[in-house]
């Protein structure tokens, strides 16, 4: 008996909902005026475990069915999202990435140790030509980090031109002659990745310098128009960032800024699937303080572009727990839970939010690395909860972000106050409005009204995620276990809308 209430104890802390909580939120649809950037909403591909190969590409020789060297099963799972912009080499990898190994013929091209990363033998059978392809089938932009720590700028230059250049250059006939006669489009260069670390353990007046210096001579071609991004900040650095407004200013158009919810890069992370109720509390509380890390960050920026020109972006962030067993320890694969998805959920919330100075934000990683979207194992594949939330999420993806209020109670943990409830709201071009909700409670159903003043609303429709545990994730053998489904537990009155929303539980509504 003894050992029956225990475990009906511990069910308690995970799985059952035995009360219900209300909360509040008024929406202000008559205030939106800024536009949610696609581009929050964006991914993270670096040479790092099978995040490429095995990952993305399989080459296309492989038994696993495939187009043109890209595994299908990926390709229709990210063209589902809608991604719209993708990262690329790297990460730390970026760094020590020297581009023209990864051109030509594949069966010439040199092989390199990635040191970064586990150590082992980087064929280069992936490189320039077959990351813009990609972002030619998915209809995503690339975003290219350029290697400033080990590479020249002669070398990042040419890089540029290679891809962009329509003239009777070296470059372009280099291109021309590895079979693209025309240029490919980039938008987004990044010059350098984590430059105060791997990148090159610079100090920020030193960096600003070399930004100063490359970005000048990746020059603009036939057109083509470079938003070129500094490597910015890590978390809480924010005498980085107030050196770079300063001596940079606006001859970036970006700045990037690093934020994991992680324990420490030191020592255990903590596993991805077994934990406690209080991890999960600490999670919450991590995962949130983006915003005022954001908020302080803006500050700064403000302080030396009142007129925002310079964008915010969160190019890295997500969950580090430890790898799986028996995994390699240089891979960083990790699975992938519900508390994984209120990661996702509460951040892009917040990133809607800030959405006038954050223009971008990549998740890391896309596929088989820290918080991805997909996780792979030879011919299996299967899709993750935080997928899920970036499925749902995505009607926010260009649409007018509508100021909110929300009032509800709180979790306490360590004495850090979470909200029980996460929330953004938009408008999009047909005029439809759609509302995220997250009930991060793992005991409490919220009973949520919302609040929609000059509005006229006759039809709703939902779709909530959730599980039987905030611990429940996806496997290759049970891909069913954490996967959206219809919600209907809403209710509309004249001066708004009711919300029922599950303990552990995130919805997203279509009003008409």
């Amino acid at each position: 008996m003894k050992k029956l209430f225990l475990a009906t104890m511990l069910l308690g802390l995970f799985n059952l909902s035995a009360q219900t909580g209300t909360s509040k939120i008024t929406i202000h649809a008559d205030q939106g005026k800024n536009v949610i950037n696609k581009e929050i909403y964006g991914q993270f591909a670096e040479h790092l475990g099978t995040c490429i190969y095995g990952g993305i590409w399989v080459g296309e020789n492989s038994p696993i069915p495939n187009t043109k060297g890209y595994r299908n099963d990926v390709l229709n799972a990210l063209k589902e999202l809608q991604i719209p912009v993708l990262r690329w080499p790297g990460g730390c990898f970026a760094d020590e990435y020297h581009w023209m190994d990864g051109i030509g013929p594949r069966e010439k091209r040199p092989k390199m140790v990635n040191n970064n990363w586990g150590g082992v033998v980087e064929d280069n059978s992936f490189g320039t030509n077959e990351f813009f392809n990609l972002c030619e089938i998915l209809g995503c932009e690339p975003y290219l980090s350029g290697n400033v720590g080990s590479g020249t700028v002669e070398e990042l230059a040419k890089w540029v031109e290679y891809i962009t250049s329509e003239g009777d250059s070296p470059m372009a006939n280099l291109r021309r002659q590895n079979g693209r006669e025309k240029p490919w489009k980039l938008k987004y260069l990044g010059v350098g990745n984590e430059s105060w670390g791997c990148g090159g353990s610079m100090t920020p007046d030193y960096y600003s310098d070399l930004f100063r210096r490359y970005s000048t001579y990746c020059r603009e071609y036939d057109g083509n128009k470079l938003y070129k991004i500094a490597s910015g900040a890590s978390d809480y650095d924010f005498n980085w960032t107030e050196t770079l407004m300063k001596h940079v200013g606006d001859r970036m158009k970006g700045l990037s800024l690093h934020y994991y919810t992680c324990k420490g890069w030191s020592g255990s992370k903590g596993s991805a699937t077994k934990f406690d109720k209080s991890e999960y509390l600490w999670t919450m509380g991590k995962c949130v303080e983006i915003e005022d890390v954001v908020k302080k960050h803006i500050a700064i920026m403000d302080k030396y572009d009142a007129k925002r020109k310079v964008g915010l972006l969160v190019d890295e962030w997500g969950t580090w727990w430890d790898q799986e067993p028996g995994s390699h320890p240089g891979f960083l694969y990790q699975q992938n839970t519900m508390r994984d998805a209120f990661v996702a959920a509460l951040t892009l919330n917040i990133f809607n939010k800030y959405t006038e100075r954050v223009k971008m934000a990549n998740i890391a990683q896309v596929v088989n690395v820290l918080q991805a979207m997909i996780l792979t194992n030879d011919s299996k594949m299967v899709l993750t909860p935080t997928y899920h939330v970036f499925n749902m999420y995505k009607v926010h993806m260009g649409a007018t972000n509508l100021p909110l209020e929300i009032q509800s109670d709180s979790l306490v943990y360590n004495n850090r106050k979470v909200a029980s409830v996460s929330a953004s709201a938009s408008k999009d071009a047909k005029g439809l409005i759609h509302i995220t909700l997250a009930n991060i409670d793992t005991d409490k159903d919220q009973k949520i009204v919302i609040d929609l003043p000059n509005l006229n609303v006759s039809k709703v429709s939902g779709t909530i995620l959730t599980a039987k545990s905030i611990d429940s994730y996806n496997t290759f053998d049970n891909s069913k276990v954490v996967v959206p489904a219809v919600f209907k537990d809403t209710k509309l009155s004249k001066t708004g809308l009711t919300v029922t929303v599950p303990a552990k539980a995130i919805i997203s509504l279509e009003l008409f």
